[in-house]
């Protein structure tokens, strides 16, 4: 650049010097003469060294060997002028050297080098004490240093140096300097903008990209920008960007730019004084790849702010943008798409996009070249159909939902976490949702659950809860494996995870089936969890609990002890006894396979026809009271014997485990038909109640005296059964001896069965029973007002007792 800057020879080394103006021609002699108490042989032995440490890296190293670097930084501080010059530039020549540079950083030199570069000083001096500061600046110890040494001032000071070499070392310097946020402060503190501004019109392009890579850096610094603007810094660039002769330097400038233009005070002044046409014009105009792609940046930079985006709407940016979506450099259009994604958050430029062809342009652009562009095309997607129905239409006409779903396996979160918020953002119309599920949508949701990324897990679960309202989306979650990572998230601490995770839940617990596997993996219990915990638990928590009970009445009513008129038992309600608090409920398959213990039986309820258990092939009911006692024999179970299986299965060389079937219950079908025949062609709805009652009451031992209860051989009966069926599940309709809670749950069922409303409670000690509501006083139901009663089923079968009344807390409790 400079006449004093001079190219490093790959010339080897030699064994002797060139001739020198010094008596001795060995190096080793000469770096001992760097010790001599004659300052005029001293200085020459420094000029010695610097001639021969320019003849290349072997040289430095081996002057390094020869311990010459200790005397040389002693020196820089010498009295005499002319030994500090050529120290300096015997030292500066050798810190370019990765060895030497390494060596000087322990001499901890840094301190006496930026002593000399006062003003004071020769330029000689300020030349090789900055080119040893820049290469040292390259390492952050030494960084921390410069700057602890109040390096910054005297550099910004030299930035004015007549001399272009103390300018490229000193702005190399800085450069290197404000990577580091407490560096950029300052630059601008001490006064920096102006003297790096003047800088850009420097005759060598090395300063010139050298200043323009620094003012990127400074002006990411509201305060530094807003003084960039007051000294006319943005107008400078233009003039940079408006010069065909700057072109090499177009790229960096735009940086610069794109760092102005993040301020809304700045877009406002470059607005009014025609810097955005201008920058539009710019945009379009034919050029190198890499100084459209900036330039784009730079509007996607203006578009951070709602403001500036209205402005760049009334410049037609959209049309802009979209004709650069096609073009053939893959940087310029993954910087489009990001402009793309920042003005979609202007609610007309969504409209523009569309209208203009953008929509279907940045759909073709998900399957692009690079990860990049991928991840840029989705977010765009994402804001362009956030809360606009149309553009969600226009992604779907175009294909997009295809490879949305595809892109849910991508390695990229970004990627991810954007391609799940469209589908989400689409999947509000419902021939679209059903066209995403197609797609194996479900399934390829399963692995972003598993995600450690925020995001991914945010935008997956909200997707997920809108897929999840179609029956056929949670049939393939619960065989695609994805149950348990939803429910997993449940224990997350992050808040909108949790609240997606609840939202999702509660979706996807709309059917029975999907709500058991949930609670098979533990969600009532992180539930229960949540709900105790004032932090965590919110509207969302409860509503996917209640969303859980209300499709796991079996679970339900362990947990509460309550099933409400509207909760209708099906086949496969079990009553397991009151559950603990924070234990996880088994499943009836799992109960079912656990060995016959002492402990009270599990109830079931199976009103379905298919059998498992055999039973005589008397099945007609009498409805003679009197034969009663025939009935119940015709109700006892008979096991199949392990050698009839044998005869009638084929055999087989290995054992192949059966599925595992519910226990079926015929007499409990037999009750429901009777149920049918007998109550519901009654007139009076107290009287159906009543019927119901005295059936349930004949078919599980009749009525009882209460000082007789001692007596009744319940407990007897039930162990029996559990060994007939070598089970600890009890069908219900097979129970001959029951008591409070058989015959509440056994008038539960049948009332549902036939259409009927009651609940059923859970008391202490065996009790439970169930509520009924009737309107008394007067046929007019909009006058009176409704009564709650107890239907008694075990001493006075039939009777309707008052809620709160004495007969009705006799009933109630032991």
């Amino acid at each position: 650049m400079g006449k004093k800057t001079k190219k490093e020879s790959d010339t080897p080394c030699k064994e002797t010097f060139e001739p020198l103006p010094v008596e001795s021609k060995t190096p080793a002699t000469v770096v001992l003469l760097l010790n001599s108490p004659e300052e005029d042989i001293v200085a020459k032995a420094c000029e010695a060294i610097h001639t021969y440490a320019e003849k290349g890296d072997e040289n430095k190293v081996s002057l390094l060997g020869l311990g010459a670097l200790e005397p040389l930084c002693r020196l820089i501080s010498h009295n005499n002028k002319l030994v500090r010059c050529n120290a300096f530039m015997a030292l500066g020549i050798m810190a370019t050297n990765g060895d030497v540079k390494n060596a000087l950083k322990k001499l901890d030199a840094i301190p006496s080098i930026i002593e000399k570069l006062s003003l004071e000083e020769d330029t000689v001096v300020h030349e090789f004490a900055t080119l040893c500061l820049a290469s040292l600046s390259v390492d952050f110890v030494c960084k921390v240093k410069i700057f602890d040494n109040k390096g910054l001032p005297p550099l910004i000071q030299l930035l004015s140096s007549p001399d272009p070499d103390v300018k490229k070392n000193s702005l190399e310097i800085i450069f290197n300097l404000v990577q580091d946020y407490q560096s950029r402060l300052v630059v601008h503190e001490l006064g920096g903008i102006p003297p790096l501004l003047e800088l850009l019109m420097s005759d060598f392009p090395v300063i010139q990209h050298l200043t323009l890579k620094t003012l990127q850096n400074v002006t990411l610094d509201k305060d530094t920008r807003k003084t960039f603007r007051e000294v006319q810094g943005f107008e400078k660039l233009m003039d940079i960007l408006n010069n065909k002769d700057f072109s090499d330097l177009h790229a960096e400038a735009l940086n610069v730019v794109a760092n102005c233009l993040s301020d809304s005070e700045s877009v406002h002044l470059i607005h009014k004084d025609g810097g955005l046409k201008r920058l539009m014009e710019f945009v379009l105009t034919p050029s190198m790849p890499e100084i459209q792609s900036n330039t784009v940046k730079c509007i996607a930079r203006v578009a951070q702010n709602s403001e500036s985006r209205r402005l760049l709407h009334e410049q037609d940016v959209e049309k802009v943008l979209v004709e650069l979506l096609s073009v053939a450099d893959v940087s310029v259009r993954t910087s489009t798409c990001q402009a793309v994604a920042a003005m979609s958050f202007h609610l007309v430029s969504k409209d523009s996009f569309r209208d203009s062809g953008g929509v279907p342009a940045v759909v073709q652009l998900l399957s692009g070249e690079t990860s990049a562009l991928k991840e840029a095309a989705t977010q765009a997607l994402s804001n362009l159909t956030h809360k606009n129905q149309l553009n969600a239409s226009a992604v779907y006409e175009a294909g997009g939902h295809e490879m949305l779903v595809q892109q849910l396996n991508e390695s990229c979160p970004r990627t991810v976490a954007s391609s799940a918020a469209t589908l989400c953002n689409m999947a509000a119309q419902e021939i679209i949702r059903c066209s995403i599920l197609s797609h194996g949508a479900t399934e390829a949701l399963v692995e972003p659950l598993k995600s450690t990324d925020t995001q991914v897990l945010i935008n997956a679960t909200m997707c997920l809860a809108v897929l999840a309202c179609d029956a056929e989306a949670r049939a393939e979650l619960r065989r695609a494996g994805g149950l348990e990572p939803l429910v997993n998230l449940l224990r997350s601490h992050h808040k909108e995870v949790l609240h997606n995770a609840c939202l999702a839940v509660k979706v996807c617990a709309s059917d029975e089936s999907t709500a058991v596997e949930m609670c098979k993996f533990g969600a009532l219990e992180i539930l229960q969890e949540i709900s105790q915990s004032v932090n965590r638990r919110s509207g969302f928590s409860e509503l996917a609990m209640i969303s859980l009970l209300n499709s796991n009445l079996s679970v339900k009513y362990s947990l509460t002890g309550h099933l409400a008129s509207t909760d209708t038992i099906t086949p496969g309600f079990y009553d397991a006894g009151k559950a603990r608090s924070g234990q996880r409920i088994l499943t009836l398959e799992e109960l079912s396979k656990q060995p016959v213990n002492q402990h009270r039986p599990v109830f079931l309820v199976n009103t379905a026809t298919e059998e498992t258990v055999d039973f005589p092939e008397e099945t007609e009911r009498q409805r003679n009271p009197s034969e009663s006692g025939s009935r119940r024999d015709r109700r006892t179970p008979r096991k199949v014997k392990e050698g009839d299986k044998q005869k009638e299965e084929p055999q087989s060389d290995s054992p192949v485990e059966k599925p595992w079937t519910m226990m079926a219950d015929v007499p409990l079908q037999i009750l429901v038909n009777e149920a049918k025949a007998s109550i519901l062609p009654l007139n009076d709805e107290k009287e159906q109640y009543a019927a119901l009652a005295r059936l349930v009451s004949e078919a599980m031992g009749g009525a009882v005296e209460m000082e007789k209860m001692h007596e009744f051989p319940w407990m007897l009966h039930l162990s029996e059964l559990k060994f007939q069926l070598q089970s600890n599940v009890v069908p219900i309709g097979l129970i001959q001896k029951g008591i409070y809670c058989h015959r509440a749950l056994l008038y539960k069922c049948l009332a549902d069965c036939i259409g009927m409303s009651c609940t059923l409670v859970r008391g202490e000690y065996n009790r439970a029973w169930n509520e009924v509501l009737f309107f008394s006083g007067t046929n007019d139901r909009h006058s009176s007002q409704p009564c709650r009663y107890i239907v008694d089923l075990m001493h006075q079968p039939g009777s309707l007792l008052g809620v709160n009344t004495p007969a009705a807390l006799q009933y109630q409790s032991i």
